[in-house]
Protein backbone atom coordinates (compact mmCIF):
# COMPACT_ATOMS: atom_id res chain seq x y z
CA UNK A 1 0.00 0.00 0.00
CA UNK A 2 1.95 3.24 -1.32
CA UNK A 3 0.64 6.67 0.17
CA UNK A 4 3.03 8.33 -2.04
CA UNK A 5 0.88 11.33 -3.66
CA UNK A 6 0.31 11.09 -7.31
CA UNK A 7 1.04 14.19 -9.51
CA UNK A 8 -2.09 15.15 -9.73
CA UNK A 9 -2.55 15.13 -6.02
CA UNK A 10 0.90 16.93 -5.63
CA UNK A 11 -0.60 19.81 -8.35
CA UNK A 12 -3.47 20.34 -5.89
CA UNK A 13 -1.30 19.84 -2.77
CA UNK A 14 0.54 22.94 -4.16
CA UNK A 15 -2.21 25.15 -5.36
CA UNK A 16 -3.69 25.14 -2.45
CA UNK A 17 -0.33 25.85 -0.31
CA UNK A 18 -0.09 28.83 -2.30
CA UNK A 19 -3.65 30.10 -2.08
CA UNK A 20 -2.89 29.75 1.83
CA UNK A 21 0.33 31.28 2.26
CA UNK A 22 -1.33 33.87 -0.02
CA UNK A 23 -4.77 34.27 1.18
CA UNK A 24 -5.14 32.66 4.91
CA UNK A 25 -2.47 32.79 6.94
CA UNK A 26 -1.55 36.28 6.14
CA UNK A 27 -4.61 36.94 8.09
CA UNK A 28 -5.05 34.25 10.59
CA UNK A 29 -3.98 36.51 13.62
CA UNK A 30 -6.46 39.29 12.71
CA UNK A 31 -9.25 36.50 11.94
CA UNK A 32 -8.28 35.55 15.89
CA UNK A 33 -8.07 38.86 17.05
CA UNK A 34 -11.53 40.12 15.62
CA UNK A 35 -13.45 36.73 16.57
CA UNK A 36 -14.63 37.50 12.18
CA UNK A 37 -14.57 34.57 10.04
CA UNK A 38 -12.53 34.86 6.67
CA UNK A 39 -14.70 35.53 4.57
CA UNK A 40 -12.65 37.23 1.95
CA UNK A 41 -10.96 34.15 1.47
CA UNK A 42 -13.89 31.88 1.44
CA UNK A 43 -15.39 33.84 -1.57
CA UNK A 44 -11.98 33.17 -3.43
CA UNK A 45 -12.33 29.56 -2.50
CA UNK A 46 -15.05 28.57 -4.64
CA UNK A 47 -13.85 28.93 -8.09
CA UNK A 48 -10.66 26.73 -6.35
CA UNK A 49 -13.01 23.88 -5.16
CA UNK A 50 -12.66 24.16 -1.94
CA UNK A 51 -16.40 24.91 -0.65
CA UNK A 52 -16.99 21.89 -2.89
CA UNK A 53 -14.43 18.81 -2.00
CA UNK A 54 -17.03 15.88 -1.74
CA UNK A 55 -19.78 17.59 -3.85
CA UNK A 56 -20.01 16.22 -7.50
CA UNK A 57 -18.93 18.84 -10.35
CA UNK A 58 -22.80 18.09 -11.65
CA UNK A 59 -23.81 19.99 -8.93
CA UNK A 60 -21.17 22.82 -9.00
CA UNK A 61 -18.26 21.37 -6.71
CA UNK A 62 -14.89 20.12 -7.39
CA UNK A 63 -15.57 16.20 -6.52
CA UNK A 64 -11.88 15.83 -5.67
CA UNK A 65 -10.73 12.13 -3.91
CA UNK A 66 -10.32 12.00 -0.22
CA UNK A 67 -6.87 11.94 0.13
CA UNK A 68 -6.88 15.48 -1.96
CA UNK A 69 -9.79 16.57 0.35
CA UNK A 70 -7.86 15.78 3.09
CA UNK A 71 -4.68 17.15 1.54
CA UNK A 72 -6.90 20.61 1.30
CA UNK A 73 -7.27 20.91 4.82
CA UNK A 74 -4.15 20.27 6.13
CA UNK A 75 -2.79 23.08 3.89
CA UNK A 76 -5.67 25.22 5.52
CA UNK A 77 -4.78 23.89 9.21
CA UNK A 78 -1.49 25.08 7.96
CA UNK A 79 -2.41 28.36 6.98
CA UNK A 80 -5.53 29.49 9.92
CA UNK A 81 -6.93 27.10 12.60
CA UNK A 82 -10.31 29.07 12.70
CA UNK A 83 -10.52 29.07 8.96
CA UNK A 84 -9.67 25.86 8.33
CA UNK A 85 -12.21 24.33 10.94
CA UNK A 86 -15.14 26.32 8.97
CA UNK A 87 -14.37 24.97 5.74
CA UNK A 88 -13.99 21.10 6.81
CA UNK A 89 -17.75 21.64 8.91
CA UNK A 90 -18.69 22.89 5.78
CA UNK A 91 -17.56 20.38 3.55
CA UNK A 92 -17.65 17.25 5.89
CA UNK A 93 -20.77 18.13 8.10
CA UNK A 94 -22.79 20.28 5.99
CA UNK A 95 -22.59 19.07 2.32
CA UNK A 96 -21.81 15.19 3.06
CA UNK A 97 -25.28 14.38 4.29
CA UNK A 98 -26.94 15.72 1.61
CA UNK A 99 -24.55 14.69 -1.05
CA UNK A 100 -24.84 11.04 0.20
CA UNK A 101 -28.31 11.01 1.22
CA UNK A 102 -30.08 13.65 -0.27
CA UNK A 103 -32.75 13.90 -3.09
CA UNK A 104 -32.40 15.25 -6.35
CA UNK A 105 -34.51 18.28 -5.66
CA UNK A 106 -32.66 19.48 -2.55
CA UNK A 107 -29.22 18.67 -4.09
CA UNK A 108 -29.93 20.62 -7.23
CA UNK A 109 -31.21 23.18 -5.10
CA UNK A 110 -28.80 24.11 -2.12
CA UNK A 111 -25.55 22.16 -3.32
CA UNK A 112 -24.26 24.73 -6.19
CA UNK A 113 -25.20 27.39 -4.04
CA UNK A 114 -22.82 26.50 -1.44
CA UNK A 115 -20.32 25.58 -3.42
CA UNK A 116 -19.88 29.06 -5.40
CA UNK A 117 -18.16 30.91 -2.92
CA UNK A 118 -20.91 33.60 -3.75
CA UNK A 119 -23.45 32.64 -0.95
CA UNK A 120 -22.82 31.55 2.90
CA UNK A 121 -21.73 27.78 4.02
CA UNK A 122 -23.49 24.92 5.60
CA UNK A 123 -23.83 23.68 8.45
CA UNK A 124 -24.82 20.65 10.78
CA UNK A 125 -26.67 20.44 14.31
CA UNK A 126 -26.37 17.46 16.08
CA UNK A 127 -25.02 18.49 20.31
CA UNK A 128 -27.51 18.78 22.80
CA UNK A 129 -27.53 20.68 26.03
CA UNK A 130 -26.53 17.82 28.33
CA UNK A 131 -26.37 14.89 25.90
CA UNK A 132 -22.78 15.77 24.61
CA UNK A 133 -21.48 11.98 22.44
CA UNK A 134 -24.72 10.16 23.33
CA UNK A 135 -26.57 11.11 20.11
CA UNK A 136 -28.92 8.16 20.12
CA UNK A 137 -30.26 8.72 23.48
CA UNK A 138 -29.73 12.28 23.85
CA UNK A 139 -31.41 13.60 20.72
CA UNK A 140 -34.71 15.40 22.08
CA UNK A 141 -35.22 18.00 19.39
CA UNK A 142 -38.35 16.43 17.69
CA UNK A 143 -39.80 16.69 14.06
CA UNK A 144 -43.61 15.63 13.51
CA UNK A 145 -45.35 16.05 10.34
CA UNK A 146 -48.34 18.95 10.16
CA UNK A 147 -49.85 18.91 6.43
CA UNK A 148 -47.27 18.69 3.75
CA UNK A 149 -44.67 20.38 6.40
CA UNK A 150 -41.99 18.77 9.31
CA UNK A 151 -42.84 20.99 12.72
CA UNK A 152 -39.64 21.40 14.91
CA UNK A 153 -38.83 22.30 18.07
CA UNK A 154 -35.77 21.99 20.35
CA UNK A 155 -32.34 22.93 21.11
CA UNK A 156 -28.63 22.19 19.66
CA UNK A 157 -25.13 23.20 20.86
CA UNK A 158 -22.49 23.71 19.46
CA UNK A 159 -23.25 24.27 16.08
CA UNK A 160 -20.38 25.66 13.63
CA UNK A 161 -21.08 27.90 11.12
CA UNK A 162 -25.02 28.47 12.29
CA UNK A 163 -24.30 32.00 11.81
CA UNK A 164 -22.59 31.93 8.20
CA UNK A 165 -24.89 29.45 6.63
CA UNK A 166 -27.57 28.73 4.20
CA UNK A 167 -29.21 26.03 5.86
CA UNK A 168 -28.54 23.84 9.30
CA UNK A 169 -28.90 20.27 8.88
CA UNK A 170 -30.89 19.29 11.42
CA UNK A 171 -30.57 15.63 13.41
CA UNK A 172 -34.29 15.38 15.13
CA UNK A 173 -36.41 12.74 16.72
CA UNK A 174 -38.85 11.42 14.43
CA UNK A 175 -40.00 8.23 15.63
CA UNK A 176 -41.76 8.35 19.71
CA UNK A 177 -40.26 5.03 20.31
CA UNK A 178 -35.92 4.32 21.01
CA UNK A 179 -34.10 2.52 19.16
CA UNK A 180 -31.81 2.98 16.27
CA UNK A 181 -34.80 3.86 14.00
CA UNK A 182 -36.30 7.25 15.87
CA UNK A 183 -33.72 9.62 14.16
CA UNK A 184 -33.97 11.43 10.87
CA UNK A 185 -31.93 14.56 9.38
CA UNK A 186 -33.79 17.48 8.10
CA UNK A 187 -32.42 20.28 6.35
CA UNK A 188 -33.65 23.72 7.54
CA UNK A 189 -32.45 27.40 5.95
CA UNK A 190 -31.31 29.63 8.20
CA UNK A 191 -33.82 32.28 7.46
CA UNK A 192 -36.58 29.83 8.51
CA UNK A 193 -39.26 31.25 10.66
CA UNK A 194 -38.56 30.30 14.79
CA UNK A 195 -35.00 29.25 13.83
CA UNK A 196 -32.74 31.49 16.35
CA UNK A 197 -28.93 31.72 16.48
CA UNK A 198 -27.52 32.13 19.83
CA UNK A 199 -24.29 34.77 20.18
CA UNK A 200 -20.79 33.02 19.04
CA UNK A 201 -19.81 31.17 22.07
CA UNK A 202 -16.72 32.60 23.82
CA UNK A 203 -13.64 30.19 23.40
CA UNK A 204 -10.12 29.54 23.80
CA UNK A 205 -9.06 29.35 20.62
CA UNK A 206 -10.82 29.07 17.19
CA UNK A 207 -12.06 32.38 17.44
CA UNK A 208 -12.66 33.05 13.71
CA UNK A 209 -14.97 30.08 13.44
CA UNK A 210 -18.47 30.73 14.87
CA UNK A 211 -20.25 28.20 16.95
CA UNK A 212 -23.87 28.37 18.20
CA UNK A 213 -26.43 27.65 20.15
CA UNK A 214 -29.72 26.98 17.98
CA UNK A 215 -33.17 26.58 19.33
CA UNK A 216 -36.06 25.73 17.46
CA UNK A 217 -39.34 27.46 17.99
CA UNK A 218 -42.37 25.41 16.09
CA UNK A 219 -40.17 25.75 13.04
CA UNK A 220 -42.12 24.53 9.46
CA UNK A 221 -39.87 23.16 6.58
CA UNK A 222 -41.28 20.89 3.72
CA UNK A 223 -41.18 17.15 4.28
CA UNK A 224 -39.15 17.14 1.08
CA UNK A 225 -36.40 18.32 3.00
CA UNK A 226 -35.54 15.36 4.96
CA UNK A 227 -32.54 13.95 4.33
CA UNK A 228 -32.66 10.56 3.18
CA UNK A 229 -34.76 8.33 4.44
CA UNK A 230 -36.89 8.64 7.14
CA UNK A 231 -35.45 7.19 10.50
CA UNK A 232 -31.93 6.57 9.27
CA UNK A 233 -30.61 9.93 10.79
CA UNK A 234 -28.23 7.79 13.57
CA UNK A 235 -26.82 5.92 10.68
CA UNK A 236 -26.16 8.56 8.13
CA UNK A 237 -25.17 10.67 11.44
CA UNK A 238 -22.46 8.25 11.92
CA UNK A 239 -21.19 7.78 8.47
CA UNK A 240 -20.91 11.41 8.15
CA UNK A 241 -19.02 11.57 11.27
CA UNK A 242 -16.38 9.04 10.02
CA UNK A 243 -15.36 11.27 7.53
CA UNK A 244 -15.46 14.52 9.52
CA UNK A 245 -12.69 13.00 11.66
CA UNK A 246 -10.48 12.53 8.57
CA UNK A 247 -11.00 15.95 8.59
CA UNK A 248 -10.11 16.87 11.87
CA UNK A 249 -7.16 14.30 11.49
CA UNK A 250 -5.94 16.65 8.81
CA UNK A 251 -6.29 19.98 9.82
CA UNK A 252 -4.31 18.88 13.13
CA UNK A 253 -1.07 17.82 10.68
CA UNK A 254 -1.36 21.54 9.38
CA UNK A 255 -1.59 22.83 12.55
CA UNK A 256 1.57 20.61 14.16
CA UNK A 257 3.31 21.21 10.96
CA UNK A 258 2.94 25.38 11.35
CA UNK A 259 3.65 24.91 14.83
CA UNK A 260 6.95 23.25 14.39
CA UNK A 261 8.44 25.02 11.13
CA UNK A 262 7.81 28.26 13.87
CA UNK A 263 10.06 26.33 16.34
CA UNK A 264 12.42 24.76 14.60
CA UNK A 265 12.96 28.44 12.63
CA UNK A 266 13.14 29.64 16.44
CA UNK A 267 15.48 27.52 17.69
CA UNK A 268 18.25 28.12 14.50
CA UNK A 269 18.04 31.63 15.32
CA UNK A 270 17.39 32.30 19.34
CA UNK A 271 21.22 32.46 21.17
CA UNK A 272 21.60 31.53 24.60
CA UNK A 273 24.92 30.33 26.15
CA UNK A 274 26.85 31.46 23.07
CA UNK A 275 25.21 29.77 20.35
CA UNK A 276 21.91 28.95 18.74
CA UNK A 277 19.37 27.09 20.77
CA UNK A 278 18.93 24.16 18.04
CA UNK A 279 22.45 22.85 19.08
CA UNK A 280 20.94 21.48 22.27
CA UNK A 281 20.15 18.39 22.70
CA UNK A 282 16.83 19.15 24.75
CA UNK A 283 15.59 20.76 21.88
CA UNK A 284 17.32 18.74 18.99
CA UNK A 285 15.13 15.39 20.50
CA UNK A 286 11.92 17.85 20.75
CA UNK A 287 12.23 18.77 17.42
CA UNK A 288 13.11 15.05 16.16
CA UNK A 289 9.72 13.44 18.18
CA UNK A 290 7.98 16.30 16.51
CA UNK A 291 8.68 15.43 12.95
CA UNK A 292 8.60 11.73 13.43
CA UNK A 293 4.94 11.85 15.16
CA UNK A 294 3.97 14.79 12.44
CA UNK A 295 4.92 12.14 9.29
CA UNK A 296 3.14 9.29 11.27
CA UNK A 297 -0.25 11.37 11.65
CA UNK A 298 0.00 12.34 7.95
CA UNK A 299 0.42 8.89 6.64
CA UNK A 300 -2.60 7.55 9.43
CA UNK A 301 -4.75 10.33 7.97
CA UNK A 302 -3.92 9.50 4.44
CA UNK A 303 -4.63 5.81 4.81
CA UNK A 304 -7.88 6.45 6.06
CA UNK A 305 -8.69 8.93 3.36
CA UNK A 306 -7.51 5.96 0.79
CA UNK A 307 -9.42 3.68 2.33
CA UNK A 308 -12.82 5.45 2.24
CA UNK A 309 -11.98 6.66 -1.41
CA UNK A 310 -11.87 2.68 -1.93
CA UNK A 311 -15.44 2.26 -0.30
CA UNK A 312 -13.76 -0.11 2.34
CA UNK A 313 -14.56 0.35 5.99
CA UNK A 314 -12.75 2.88 7.84
CA UNK A 315 -14.54 3.52 10.68
CA UNK A 316 -11.22 2.24 12.91
CA UNK A 317 -8.20 3.49 10.63
CA UNK A 318 -10.49 7.62 10.50
CA UNK A 319 -10.79 6.90 14.53
CA UNK A 320 -7.09 5.87 14.79
CA UNK A 321 -6.07 8.89 12.78
CA UNK A 322 -7.81 11.44 14.30
CA UNK A 323 -6.76 10.22 17.83
CA UNK A 324 -3.27 10.49 16.91
CA UNK A 325 -3.43 13.63 15.26
CA UNK A 326 -5.45 15.93 17.50
CA UNK A 327 -2.93 13.96 20.27
CA UNK A 328 0.23 14.78 18.59
CA UNK A 329 -0.76 18.35 17.40
CA UNK A 330 -1.18 19.25 21.05
CA UNK A 331 2.01 17.78 21.88
CA UNK A 332 3.96 19.35 19.11
CA UNK A 333 2.28 22.90 19.96
CA UNK A 334 3.01 23.00 23.44
CA UNK A 335 6.73 21.78 22.31
CA UNK A 336 6.72 24.78 20.01
CA UNK A 337 5.63 26.81 23.00
CA UNK A 338 8.53 25.41 25.21
CA UNK A 339 10.54 25.95 22.40
CA UNK A 340 10.17 29.55 22.37
CA UNK A 341 10.15 30.10 25.88
CA UNK A 342 8.31 33.00 27.68
CA UNK A 343 8.18 34.27 23.93
CA UNK A 344 5.71 31.40 23.19
CA UNK A 345 2.97 32.50 25.69
CA UNK A 346 3.05 36.13 24.10
CA UNK A 347 0.37 36.67 21.57
CA UNK A 348 2.82 38.29 19.34
CA UNK A 349 4.50 34.89 18.38
CA UNK A 350 1.57 32.48 16.65
CA UNK A 351 2.53 29.48 18.51
CA UNK A 352 0.24 30.61 21.32
CA UNK A 353 -2.66 30.87 18.78
CA UNK A 354 -1.65 27.71 17.11
CA UNK A 355 -1.77 26.00 20.67
CA UNK A 356 -5.22 27.50 21.34
CA UNK A 357 -6.55 26.58 18.18
CA UNK A 358 -5.04 22.89 17.93
CA UNK A 359 -6.69 22.53 21.79
CA UNK A 360 -10.39 22.05 20.37
CA UNK A 361 -9.19 19.06 17.78
CA UNK A 362 -9.46 16.18 20.70
CA UNK A 363 -12.78 17.10 21.62
CA UNK A 364 -14.84 17.94 18.32
CA UNK A 365 -16.28 14.99 16.61
CA UNK A 366 -15.82 12.91 19.10
CA UNK A 367 -13.43 13.25 21.63
CA UNK A 368 -10.05 11.31 22.12
CA UNK A 369 -11.99 8.81 25.02
CA UNK A 370 -14.61 8.02 22.50
CA UNK A 371 -11.93 7.43 19.78
CA UNK A 372 -10.54 4.74 21.77
CA UNK A 373 -13.91 3.69 22.55
CA UNK A 374 -14.73 3.06 18.60
CA UNK A 375 -11.36 1.72 18.10
CA UNK A 376 -11.43 -0.63 21.15
CA UNK A 377 -14.92 -2.16 19.47
CA UNK A 378 -13.91 -2.70 16.29
CA UNK A 379 -10.25 -4.41 17.64
CA UNK A 380 -12.56 -6.47 20.01
CA UNK A 381 -15.51 -7.10 17.85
Amino acid sequence: MNFDLNDEQRLWKRTVHDFVEKEVRPKAKEVDEKSEFNWDAARRMGPLGLLGLNIPEEYGGAGVDAVSAAVALEELGWGCGSTALSIAAHNGLGTTPLVLYGNEKLKKKWLPLVASGKSKLGSLALTEPGAGSDLQGGVKTKAVKSGNEWLISGAKMWTTNASIAEYIITLVRTGPEGGTRALSMILVPTDAKGLKIGRPEKKMGLHGSPTHAVTYEDVRVPLNNLIGEEGRGLQQTLATLDGGRIGIGAISVGLAQAAFEYAEAYAKERQAFGQAIANFEAIQWMLADAATEIESARLLVYRAAWMKQQGRPYTKEAAMAKLFATETAERVCRNAIQIHGGYGYSSEYPVERIYRDARLMTIGEGTSEVQRMVIARHLLA
